[in-house]
């Protein structure tokens, strides 16, 4: 997987949590459904989702980004992860998507509010997708890392 482009990540909350999130410090985290929204442009391309699939199964632990906080967290489970090669759409869907932004989560190096939403109740990634008209991401997880 090493081409690049942008992705999107369904992180379901399964109880509330609260989580040290690098500089953000403390944050708290109300259960449910959550998109992350990033870019793998740079060495390695999408090796940088197959990177965040390793942190939520507990196979990694260095924390980079932070997402890698969050998919540490022990009550998270990664449920999605959207890829859109060769598209530069990170600000775009982070814009669009529906939810509430968790206020300057993934956002350090561009001038967003977020990247992080937590979806409307009972909403899954691919419907919130769906719902703003985004085509052609492609779910990369496999039936048995849901």
């Amino acid at each position: 997987m090493a081409d690049g482009g942008s992705y999107v990540l369904g992180i379901d909350v399964l109880r509330e949590l609260a989580v040290e999130v690098g500089a953000l410090g403390r944050l708290g985290f109300p259960a449910g459904t959550y998109a992350y929204v990033g870019s793998a442009f740079g060495p390695g391309g999408f090796a940088r989702v197959d990177r965040h699939r390793e942190l939520a199964r507990g196979d990694r632990t260095a924390r980079h980004w932070h997402v890698d906080y969050l998919l540490c967290a022990p009550s998270t489970r990664l449920a999605s992860a959207l890829t859109f090669p060769g598209e530069d759409r990170e600000c775009e869907l982070a814009g669009t998507l529906p939810g509430e932004p968790v206020a300057g989560f993934g956002a350090s190096d561009c001038a967003c509010e977020s990247h992080l939403l937590a979806l409307p109740a009972g909403t899954t990634l691919a419907e919130a997708v769906a719902d703003v008209g985004v085509r052609g991401g492609t779910d990369v997880l496999g039936e048995d890392e849901r």
